[in-house]
């Protein structure tokens, strides 16, 4: 696939992140999930790096994201599954790649 693909769904992700800084989630969750939209947001400055350095950030969220059970907001909840869903997606563009 296409870099403009990976950058795409990166972008997606840090989107999706960024919208669940702006609703009133659970204390815990906000703290994981800032983080993810921090390390996804470096991401989407400029181009992307080599493939093993997003590799690496994009695991570094997923891990970010394994401990968001719940926010307790439904649209922050939403917000959240479709980041997981970007995120497989590139984890999948990565693995193609590879």
């Amino acid at each position: 696939m296409a870099d403009g693909t990976l950058d795409s769904l990166v972008a997606t992700l840090h989107d999706h992140l960024a919208a669940t800084a702006t609703r009133p989630v659970r204390e815990d969750a906000s703290r994981w999930l800032g983080e993810a939209e921090a390390v996804t947001g470096d991401l989407t400055i400029g181009p992307l790096p080599p493939d093993d350095v997003v590799r690496t950030r994009l695991g570094h969220v997923e891990h970010l994201l394994s401990n968001v059970d719940a926010t307790e907001d439904d649209e922050a909840d939403e917000h959240v599954a479709a980041a997981r869903a970007a995120l497989d997606d590139a984890l999948a563009v990565l693995d193609e790649r590879a």
